[in-house]
C-alpha cells in the first residue's frame, strides 16, 4: 500500500457501535469474544494511522429500555437505566480487549461510578484523545429517554469529532429494509432532512437533528466487512454518508 493511500481523511472520529453488533446469535452469548478481538484490532490499526478515536457502544445485546417497557412491562425510566448500565458492561469488555491489544484506553461514564470508570468530563476526554488514548463513552447521556445514538451525536460534538462512524449490520442506508425487501435501493449519499422525512430509522430523529444543527456528518457502514473501519477512515467509498 502506498503512503498516499494510507493517509487518513479524518483526524478525530467517533465510532458508534450497537450492542447487538457484539452479540453471538448462534450461541446466544451477549458478548462475542471474537467480535471484541476483531474490533480491538481494527481500533489499534486506526490508532497507528494517527487518528484520534472515541467510541460510544450501545447495550441492546443485554437490555434495551424501550423494548423492556413494551414487552416486559418494565417502567420506561427503570428500563432505560438498566440499558445504560448494560452499555457500561459492554464498554468495560471493549476496554479489556483494547488493553490486551496494547491500546491505551479510558472509559468515561455519564453515571458516576468512580470505582470502575472516570466521570465524563469534556476537557479530560479531549486531552485523552490528544495524548493518543482511545476513549470509550458509556451510560449514554446519563438520562432516560435518550438513546445511545443521541449520546453518540452529543459526544461527537462535545469532543469536536469530524465525523460519526456508525457501524451497523448492513452496509449503508436503504430506502427500505434490505433484509426483507430484495429490491431495496442503497443510498450513496443522503441529506439529514430527507433521512428524517423518509423515516429511514438509521438514527433517531433527535440524534439526526443534533447532527444537522452542528453540521456533523454521519457515515453508516457495515462492521461485518473486514477492514471496513479502516476504509472509512481513509475516505474510501463505503456505506452511506449523511450530511
Amino acid at each position: 500500500m502506498s503512503t498516499a493511500s494510507a493517509t487518513p481523511k479524518y483526524k478525530r472520529v467517533l465510532l458508534k457501535i450497537s450492542g447487538e453488533a457484539l452479540k453471538n446469535y448462534q450461541t446466544g452469548e451477549p458478548i462475542d469474544a471474537g467480535v471484541l478481538k476483531r474490533l480491538a484490532e481494527d481500533i489499534k490499526e486506526i490508532r497507528k494511522l494517527g487518528v484520534q478515536i472515541s467510541v460510544v457502544v450501545g447495550g441492546g445485546n443485554i437490555f434495551r429500555g424501550l423494548a423492556g417497557a413494551n414487552n416486559k412491562g418494565t417502567d420506561r425510566t427503570t428500563g432505560d437505566n438498566m440499558g445504560m448500565l448494560a452499555t457500561v458492561i459492554n464498554g468495560l469488555a471493549l476496554m479489556d480487549a483494547l488493553e490486551k491489544n496494547g491500546v491505551e484506553v479510558r472509559v468515561q461514564t455519564a453515571i458516576p461510578m468512580d470505582k470502575i470508570a472516570e466521570p465524563f468530563i469534556q476537557r479530560r476526554a479531549v486531552r485523552h484523545l490528544e495524548k493518543g488514548r482511545a476513549v470509550v463513552f458509556v451510560a449514554g447521556t446519563g438520562n432516560p429517554y435518550c438513546t445511545t445514538d443521541y449520546a453518540a451525536a452529543l459526544r461527537a460534538n462535545e469532543v469536536n469529532a469530524e465525523i460519526i462512524l456508525k457501524a451497523t449490520k448492513v452496509d449503508g442506508i436503504y430506502d427500505k429494509d434490505p433484509m426483507k425487501h430484495a429490491d431495496a435501493v442503497k443510498y450513496a449519499h443522503i441529506g439529514y432532512e430527507e433521512a428524517l422525512m423518509k423515516r429511514l430509522g438509521v438514527m433517531d430523529a433527535e440524534a439526526f437533528a443534533l447532527c444537522q444543527t452542528n453540521k456533523m456528518p454521519i457515515l453508516v457502514f457495515s462492521m461485518n466487512e473486514p477492514g471496513s473501519i479502516r476504509r472509512a477512515i481513509l475516505g474510501e467509498t463505503i456505506g452511506t454518508i449523511v450530511n
